[in-house]
């Protein structure tokens, strides 16, 4: 069974697809934009845009019943690889050890041409 995670602490999803489903033991968080719930901006330079993402995570993470603690999965997708290490910095604030398993690559371009859209799965329990 798999039920959908919805909060008004993150962007609306701009698509098809959810901002989170929960499942058993599990939530997935759909990839969040660096978009303000609150304003519809985003912010400018990358790492400010990496902490309103992990913002978003968090949000969804937490209306599901798990926070990032709990997180065990994240990808990280960058419209400049050149932007890894300022994200990484803002990354490892967020995270505590152990850090989740990640993945981090560059595409060729994220919607409303934001610089980092941020997913996650963790268990909720």
């Amino acid at each position: 069974m798999k039920t959908p995670v919805v909060t008004d602490q993150a962007p609306a999803a701009i698509g098809p697809y959810s901002q989170g489903i929960s499942t058993g033991e599990l939530v997935f968080v759909s990839g969040q934009l660096p978009i303000d719930p609150a304003t519809g901006a985003m912010p400018e330079d990358v790492a400010a845009q990496a902490k309103q993402s992990l913002a978003n995570v968090k949000a969804v993470l937490e209306a599901a019943g798990s926070s990032v603690e709990k997180v065990v999965k994240t990808t990280i997708f960058l419209a400049d690889i050149a932007d890894f290490a300022a994200v990484n910095e803002v990354y490892a604030a967020v995270f505590p050890q152990p850090c989740p398993a990640r993945s981090c690559f560059a595409v060729a371009a994220l919607p409303k041409n934001a610089k980092i859209e941020i997913e996650a799965i963790a268990v909720v329990k």
